[in-house]
């Protein structure tokens, strides 16, 4: 039986997909906020009696002057995440305006911030807003495979580094093998696992659909390899961005300065609570602590982030007390403070979303600035769909 593919611009801007549930559902979204209030009224009351910080007043008694100085980093990390993401998706592959990606990037870190597992909820959003502005499926999916990519290298490369100089004494600060050479090592493989992963062909479905085409094996064997092709594609895709000079500046730049700005904000919290920290140790817990992000039953990560990162510094040495203010401070600011800015966006999000399904019958022309890597997975997603239905 023949078919007819309704693969391509046409197909993908027709399956635009719905809003994104947590922000369709009132319910939902109500539940979020009590569980993330409990969870930072236990914070601020209880785990400082655990800790042994007697005098929760210490949290507003911080330096005003050094508070201001994090919050200035603070909207630094915001231009840095926008800049990346421009770096990515900018360019000839999709035209989208500084004020569109602002938007766009803005509700995906308050969605980030809500929904924790590694900021799944910020990637949702952001590839439902890409496909919205009539970006094709396989690209969306592949442009942010890219940009998780370009933002975790640096992550996973300043621990390699950071932990290597620690644990050798070239940087000064406590060096114990478990904050320092044990994540670098694990960050080492998980750098070498996505080279090894660069390696899967792009075509990885339409091989698969060829060589049992008509089995329920077969058909389930290329719905998985959806996943290793697309990253694989992100994967090159994001070299190809950092050996393109016309875009790797500004997503180097903006993936350096969002960790950049992170840890000038812990800095700078460090130092409006009086904290006696080596800036390298900063960098170590700050990278260490944040593992807790990936815990994903904590809306905003309240309380898995916290607890890592004060854990993290108690393990280094310093003071619990001391660290707990800090921490807070250091939350409040680079955690919270995304959340008005990116309810008001969210707004003007859907007032664009709507703009752009209004132009869209004169978007469905293909796009350029299509990759090889990108090409032949959208291709070959089409072709396997066309063999397994015929």
């Amino acid at each position: 039986m023949g078919s007819t593919s309704r693969d391509g611009p046409v197909a993908d801007l027709e399956d635009d997909g719905e809003d994104p549930s947590f922000f369709e559902d009132p319910k939902r979204l109500v539940q979020t906020f009590v569980a993330v209030l409990v969870l930072v009224a236990a914070i601020y009351f209880l785990f400082p009696k655990l800790v042994g910080v007697e005098d929760i007043q210490r949290v507003s008694s911080g330096d005003p002057v050094w508070i201001a100085v994090a919050v200035f980093f603070g909207i630094f990390m915001f231009v840095a995440y926008v800049g990346l993401f421009k770096g990515v998706v900018g360019g000839d592959a999709l035209k989208l305006s500084w004020s569109e990606s602002y938007q766009i990037n803005m509700v995906g870190l308050a969605a980030t911030r809500l929904f924790s597992a590694g900021g799944a909820g910020g990637i949702v959003l952001t590839y439902w807003a890409l496909r919205k502005a009539g970006m094709p499926r396989a690209q969306s999916a592949a442009r942010m495979v890219a940009f998780l990519v370009l933002l975790y290298a640096v992550y996973m490369s300043t621990l390699i580094v950071n932990g290597i100089l620690l644990e050798t004494g070239v940087l000064a600060g406590p060096n114990p093998a478990g904050l320092t050479i044990i994540p670098a090592s694990i960050a080492g493989g998980v750098i070498l696992l996505f080279l090894l992963t660069a390696m899967v062909p792009a075509d990885l479905q339409r091989r698969l659909a060829g060589s049992s085409p008509h089995t329920r094996l077969g058909r389930l064997g290329v719905k998985l390899a959806t996943v290793p092709a697309t990253v694989a594609t992100g994967t090159r895709m994001a070299i190809e961005i950092v050996r393109t000079p016309r875009s790797a500046w500004l997503a180097i730049a903006g993936a350096i300065g969002f960790w950049a700005a992170n840890i000038a904000i812990l800095w700078a919290s460090f130092m409006a609570f009086d904290v006696s920290v080596t800036g390298a140790v900063v960098v170590q817990g700050f990278f260490v602590g944040m593992v807790a992000n990936l815990f994903p039953f904590a809306p905003g990560g309240v309380g898995a982030v916290d607890a890592g990162m004060i854990g993290t510094f108690v393990l280094f040495g310093l003071d619990s007390g001391s660290v707990f203010a800090a921490i807070l401070c250091y939350r409040l600011i680079a955690f919270w403070m995304p959340l008005p800015p990116g309810i008001i966006a969210f707004f003007q999000l859907r007032r664009t979303v709507a703009r752009w399904e209004e132009e869209r019958p004169r978007n469905l022309t293909p796009r350029t600035g299509e990759t090889a890597d990108e090409r032949a997975l959208r291709l070959g997603s089409a072709t396997s769909k066309s063999e397994v239905t015929s």
